[in-house]
């Protein structure tokens, strides 16, 4: 499912956020850590490979709604952009923080010249942020960004589930042309 946005694409497809070949940067749903960890921050370093780990240590700990940039080493794009989410119910004011991941992934990446990103859904996995709720907070601040942007031209979405790809596709096409 795709949908223009001023200059940039937006678009939502169903798969492994570690498999996008035709992107530019990967975003980590990452810990304060920026470590290993279960789900898409898990994926991210295992595909990567250990020198991810490496670099990252330099840059933690981060806080909710930071965003650092690391090499994307062994997978197949340039970078990784490391974004940490909020835990739904103890980081406040959380719709802010989670705002604030989107915000400042692609503040970085319009500093670096990154025409194309793919995003997973930020602090819905463990961090327990409500899929549709987050969703609607994603889509609004890349919607208010899109004009500004510059460089970033492709915006991608990866859903790992089936019921997770669907609200997306459902959103997007709300979303007025």
């Amino acid at each position: 499912m795709k949908k223009q946005a001023g200059e940039v694409q937006l678009e939502a497809v169903q798969g492994d956020i570690t498999k996008q070949p035709d992107v530019t940067a990967v975003v980590n749903a990452a810990n304060a850590q920026l470590m290993s960890g279960g789900g898409v921050a898990g994926a991210i370093h295992r595909a990567a490979g250990p020198a991810l780990a490496e670099d990252c240590r330099r840059l933690a700990p981060i806080r909710p709604g930071e965003a650092v940039l690391t090499e994307a080493f062994d997978l197949p794009n340039k970078y990784v952009i490391h974004a940490l989410g909020p835990v739904y119910g103890m980081d406040k004011p959380e719709n802010v923080l989670l705002a604030d991941c989107y915000r400042n992934t692609l503040i970085l990446a319009e500093e670096q010249k990154i025409d194309s990103i793919a995003f997973p859904a930020i602090s819905t996995g463990a961090f327990g942020y409500p899929f549709e709720a987050a969703t609607d907070i994603a889509l609004q601040t890349v919607i208010e960004m899109a004009p500004d942007l510059k460089y970033v031209r492709h915006i991608r979405f990866v859903l790992y589930g089936d019921i997770d790809f669907d609200v997306y596709v459902e959103r997007l096409r709300m979303l007025k042309d």
